[in-house]
């Protein structure tokens, strides 16, 4: 997110490989405080190496400690909890502390043997009052557990902490214990009694059954909450699955309690040393440090360093409220949808009717929609309205075809013209879509027309197309920006996943040159538009700035809108970006159709204070939905 930024001297801690038992990995640290000092415990992996009467060499865990002024840069690193009981002997993991009453409690993950399965992992405990020994360390839970912390007070009266159960048996769930004296953190006849209830202490935190779930650091307290942050694994058994770090506000009196909670992911696996490392592509949180308004979030990189990211308390509390908090709608549909849908009587349109563009002019709605046949040829089509909803008029020809051998195809194959986007600049009406042969990829072509010659619904008007993507790339949603930028024209596009953008001296393209490849906008991980982005419709321009629906497709498939507000002067520059989407297929000419699931506009309008966007259903139906700008604003800032 905007307001959460990676330490500039990442990794602050890695591996040492003077030091055989931190050779391998040092990672998922957690900060304490001692005095001045700032303490790291930090999980470290060693060389491999024959232990514990093992058959084969092996890498083993301990548990290591370092000391710092400034929380960035430690020293003095040394050994801090090493196995020595029977229940720890092949590795101390992931350690937790947190001082209370004048000890520090160090939770950590407990392997009792090699391999290890669920029924060998476990939480321990070690006790010590200085950080310069363990003076004792008990087993914590006779069952499958980790990443357990203590919260740095009683609450109630009692000592509290949280956990996450069944870790390595999914599915895992993050509970809170309390505790009279710290002598039941270790009795197992507690934990019996609190594990035949379990269910009686989960915070409830996951969302989907194939996700995963564990618990961060120690809780931080603040005025009004608990800020509790941990680790949300998407898609968890999917080759795809995506290591996140989100956060929650816990009730200060009762934990169990979510008074907000994110539903997108803080942050993902971005950087190299996130990507790469003993294993991939993970991001783990297993601390926080707090001062004033600047939180410090310790995380482990791709299972080998030490990560710190920053953020302002107060901005981050406020975004968990407003993520969690629920949305005024935005998008309302009109009850006459779908507006526009397919007719048996016209063979050019009989299958579908769909992904429409719209422009105003003259009073009239201009809406042009891409037209399918039954025999899978697309066409455009037109219809106006006066108030942008009940049709007045709609052709009974098509008013575009297929003209040139790139979007001419084969009987029975998808071709033909797609998907139009419809820019005024000046008395012209440009027009982008897609074009498709059916044996080559889709590109991005390119006419136009005089709005007089349209207006008079004169087509012969309509210029020769001309490619303006390059050969061989799938290449679509393309619009033109409605005014100059730097003196020249900009011009967004999909070539992959993101949504492109490229300016352009002419619009006058001779078939020879291609349009630019900047990426500008990208899918993120985790989100309703996880898997690509593209342009809806061309930009709206407010008094803020412009509006740029955009398309978003989400792991599972599903279409989604959202929008970016670009700055008034650069409207390269992103402002802002909606968390949440602001449309979803949800009626049933959304759900089902030729393709199911899909909301997908190419048209907007400015009517007023209210903006008309006009959507594909389900690639077989149009409908239209009125967003009243100011509440859209307020989502965007």
């Amino acid at each position: 997110m905007f307001f959460i930024g990676r330490h500039s001297e990442n990794p602050i801690l890695r591996p040492n490989p003077e030091n055989s038992w931190e050779a391998e990995a040092v990672f998922n640290g957690c900060p304490v405080r001692k005095g001045n000092e700032i303490c790291l415990l930090y999980r470290a992996l060693s060389l491999p190496h024959y232990h514990a009467g093992a058959r084969t060499s092996m890498m083993v865990s301990d548990i290591g400690i370092a000391s710092s002024g400034d929380g960035i840069h430690f020293a003095n690193r040394r050994r801090f909890i090493v196995p020595e009981e029977s229940w720890e002997a092949f590795g101390c993991e992931d350690p937790r502390v947190t001082k209370l009453g004048g000890t520090y409690y160090i939770f950590y993950t407990a392997i009792e043997k090699f391999p290890p399965d669920a029924g060998s992992i476990k939480v321990a405990v070690a006790l010590s009052r200085d950080l310069a020994k363990v003076e004792e360390r008990h087993l914590v839970t006779p069952f499958n557990a980790k990443a357990m912390s203590l919260f740095p007070e009683k609450i109630g009266g009692k000592m509290a902490a949280i956990l996450t159960v069944h870790t390595d048996m999914p599915p895992a769930k993050i509970a809170v214990a309390l505790f009279d004296k710290p002598e039941d953190m270790w009795t197992k006849e507690y934990w019996e009694r609190w594990h035949d209830s379990l269910d009686d202490h989960v915070i409830p935190l996951q969302t989907r059954p194939d996700d995963h779930i564990e618990a961060g650091g120690p809780p931080i307290k603040t005025k009004d909450c608990w800020l509790f942050v941990y680790s949300y694994i998407r898609n968890y058994n999917s080759p795809n699955r995506i290591f996140g770090i989100e956060a929650a506000l816990l009730d200060l009196k009762n934990p169990q309690k979510i008074i907000a909670r994110t539903q997108m992911p803080l942050m993902i696996p971005e950087e190299f040393y996130e990507k790469y490392g003993m294993v991939p592509n993970i991001i783990f949180p297993s601390g926080l440090l707090a001062k004033n308004d600047e939180l410090r979030i310790y995380y482990g990189g791709a299972d080998t360093v030490v990560c710190v990211a920053t953020a302002s308390l107060r901005e981050l509390i406020r975004y968990i409220q407003f993520a969690s908090a629920r949305k005024p709608r935005v998008c309302i549909r009109m009850k006459m949808n779908p507006i526009i849908a397919p007719r048996k009587e016209y063979s050019w349109e009989a299958k579908a009717a769909f992904n429409p563009a719209a422009f105003l002019e003259g009073g009239n709605v201009h809406i042009v929609y891409r037209a399918m046949s039954e025999q899978n040829v697309s066409v455009f089509g037109y219809a106006t309205s006066k108030d942008g909803v009940r049709i007045n008029w709609r052709s009974e020809e098509p008013i575009y075809v297929p003209r040139e051998l790139f979007e001419i195809g084969k009987a029975g194959g998808n071709s033909g013209c797609e998907d139009p986007r419809i820019t005024r600049i000046g008395d012209i009406l440009y027009m982008c879509y897609t074009a498709f042969d059916g044996a080559n990829p889709p590109r991005v072509a390119l006419t136009s027309i005089p709005v007089k010659s349209f207006i008079k619904r004169d087509w012969s008007q309509w210029k020769h197309p001309v490619l303006i993507s390059p050969p061989g790339a799938d290449d679509k949603d393309a619009c033109i920006f409605p005014e100059k930028v730097d003196g020249k024209y900009l011009i967004f596009h999909r070539l992959g996943d993101d949504i492109d953008i490229a300016l352009v001296s002419s619009l006058d393209f001779d078939g020879s040159t291609w349009l630019e490849e900047r990426r500008w906008l990208k899918p993120r991980p985790g989100f309703w538009d996880a898997r690509k982005v593209g342009v809806a419709a061309p930009p709206v321009k407010v008094r803020k700035g412009w509006i740029l629906f955009y398309h978003g497709v989400s792991a599972d498939g599903v279409y989604r809108v959202g929008a970016v507000l670009l700055d008034i002067k650069d409207p390269t520059r992103i402002i802002g970006r909606t968390i949440h989407p602001i449309c979803e297929p949800e009626t049933i000419y959304e759900r089902e159709g030729h393709v199911s699931n899909v909301f997908f506009p190419c048209g907007a309008v400015l009517i007023g204070g209210h903006i008309r966007l006009y959507y594909g259903g389900g690639d077989r139906v149009i409908g239209v939905v009125t967003i009243e700008v100011e509440k859209l604003l307020a989502e965007l800032q």
